[in-house]
């Protein structure tokens, strides 16, 4: 017997909720004097990605204690769960700690292992954007959709940084860079939400976790745009973390050549 439809308008409000809840939490802590730790990856946490992250944890508890729930901070449970929820509170804490508002709280819902419902919400400039498998991706309430850009010598390119490449991935990088027209740095999620608005054409990374890209998935595949990893397979949990966004199915295809040299 199949399984059922899963509800997408309930649980995409569930996952709105999640954003209400996780915006509530951090936007005290943003510009104040807090301390900063470092985890054994060497990357920030504060207070804000923890209480953020517990506060999401314990509505889905509440609502869906059935459901799987993977997040960066506190680990996973229930992960062989059909549906699981995979949350970063903060996705790019280093420019909440500098007090630059280019962070998003990502949220997603994957069914079998492949996002569902996706959702990047800055709190403090309150921007949301949210996808749905098979919905057109809305930013504030408005569809939004990505930009044609077939040429690579047009085109601007968003990644987080270099450091995150190993020698190998940053030569594939640097192949691409050599191509497009402008490339910009250190937006983390919220690059994904320029390219499904159409101001970014391409958006690449390498070291991506589950909680980093899961929920851009539905976000940018409902504006139009093409996400997959370095090899062009669909995006799922697991996935090895080569992440390549475009709004241009074209610009795509050109793009995942060069990274393969």
């Amino acid at each position: 017997m199949p399984a059922p439809t899963p509800d997408l308008d309930r649980l995409t409000g569930l996952a709105i909720a999640l954003a209400d809840t996780a915006g509530a939490a951090i936007r005290p802590y943003f510009r104040r004097p807090i301390a900063v730790d470092t985890k054994p990856d060497s990357s920030p946490v504060t207070i804000a990605d923890r209480e953020a992250e517990q506060a999401i944890r314990r509505l889905i508890e509440r609502t869906h204690p059935d459901h799987g729930i993977v997040g960066e901070e506190f680990g996973a449970v229930r992960r062989d769960a059909r549906f699981v929820w995979v949350i970063d509170p903060i996705d790019g804490t280093k420019s909440f700690v500098t007090g630059t508002p280019m962070f998003g709280t990502l949220i997603a819902l994957c069914d079998n292992g492949r996002p569902l419902v996706g959702v990047i919400d800055q709190p403090i400039t309150a921007e949301r954007w949210i996808g749905a498998a098979g919905a057109a991706t809305r930013f504030n309430g408005e569809p939004v959709r990505v930009r044609s850009c077939p040429r690579l010598d047009q085109a601007v390119l968003f990644t987080t940084g270099l450091t995150y490449y190993p020698p190998p991935d940053r030569a594939a990088f640097e192949r691409l860079e050599r191509t497009v027209k402008l490339t910009r740095f250190s937006a983390d999620c919220y690059a994904f939400g320029l390219l499904a608005m159409g101001f970014v054409d391409l958006v690449v990374e390498c070291s991506l976790k589950d909680h980093d890209f899961a929920a851009l998935v539905p976000v940018i595949e409902g504006a139009g745009g093409v996400i997959t990893d370095w090899q062009g397979r669909p995006l799922a949990l697991g996935s090895d973390g080569r992440v390549l966004a475009a709004g241009d199915p074209s610009l795509h295809r050109e793009a995942l050549a060069i990274l393969a040299g």
